[in-house]
């Protein structure tokens, strides 16, 4: 009777065995959408559990081999994730896992894992709170050049256009001067009744939900501190979207625009200099999208830290 060691030596592995007519090394080979509980620590301190979705890849710079051992990277992508907390050290020392679960056959790694991270998030003037769940992308590699790790998240926000809100202003003033003759002196109670009417706000600008998509790389040793990122994007916005609304946040929200215009341009700038400002950040990648309300098209504006060979030669 054969014992399970047995069996498993007599079982064949055609991925050893060589093609010599589709012979070539190849840039990476492994799965994508592997499905695992991870573990993260958005900033806050409280370790939160979401499912992931798990791409990992390896190099085969073996000519002669027809394939890699994906099983033992899912394993251990299984073995890692499903016990400890992602940050940096532990997801380099997983990557190191899968070069050594390769030896002779690659010399580079890489891993990106995709997950919802919910956060609570204040009202703007009621004792209300929510939650929002923002999309979490880390990616990192290992080669000979050494660990990288990028973080990605997007924060979704409202944008009043400044041009629309000038044209607006403009017909305001011309159905003002309409209704109240420059030859007769101004009531002040006329004029708050006036205010308060449909004729007092005769145009609006229009506004569009809007979208700052965020690749950041942290200074060695920095904490993946997601939270800090997202406070530091909102408060120089000014106008993200929100969560449990009552009459009083819904108009705070709506003067938190009308204090806000801003073109895509603006929101780049005023992204790209709240990222510049924070030391903790090597460097950053930016997309901003308006999803415009009077085009069918999304107006677009990219901003970078710009180090040399950075983010800002992605398109």
């Amino acid at each position: 009777m054969h014992t399970h060691e047995n069996t498993v030596r007599l079982m064949p592995d055609v991925a050893t065995q060589a093609q010599p007519h589709l012979a070539g090394a190849l840039d990476w080979v492994g799965m994508d959408g592997i499905e695992v509980p991870v573990r993260f620590d958005a900033g806050d301190g409280e370790v939160q559990r979401a499912s992931a979705q798990v791409g990992a890849f390896v190099n085969l710079t073996r000519p002669d081999r027809r394939g890699i051992h994906m099983s033992r990277l899912y394993l251990l992508v299984d073995q890692y994730l499903s016990s400890q907390t992602v940050d940096a050290a532990m997801l380099e020392a997983l990557l190191r896992a899968f070069l050594e679960s390769h030896q002779e056959l690659s010399d580079r790694a890489r891993i990106s894992i995709r997950f919802d991270q919910l956060v609570r998030r204040a009202a703007l003037r009621s004792d209300n709170s929510g939650w929002r769940a923002y999309p979490v992308s880390l990616e990192a590699n290992l080669c000979a050049e050494g660990f990288c790790l990028e973080l990605g998240t997007e924060v979704v926000y409202s944008s009043t256009c400044p041009a629309s809100a000038a044209l607006s202003r403009q017909l305001i003033q011309e159905q003002f001067a309409r209704d109240f003759d420059t030859g007769v002196p101004l009531d002040h109670a006329a004029v708050l009744a006036w205010l308060g009417s449909d004729k007092g706000i005769v145009a609006t600008p229009h506004a569009q939900r809007s979208v700052a998509r965020l690749l950041v790389r942290f200074v060695e040793g920095a904490p993946l501190n997601l939270i800090g990122l997202l406070d530091r994007v909102e408060q120089a916005l000014g106008t993200p979207v929100q969560t449990a609304v009552k009459r009083e946040d819904e108009q705070a929200f709506a003067l938190a625009n009308g204090g806000n215009l801003m073109f895509c341009e603006d929101a780049a700038r005023r992204i790209q200099r709240a990222l510049d400002s924070d030391a903790r950040i090597a460097d950053f990648h930016v997309r901003l999208e308006h999803q415009e309300s009077l085009h069918p098209h999304d107006a677009v504006a990219y901003a970078s830290k710009g180090v040399a060979g950075g983010y800002g030669e992605r398109s």
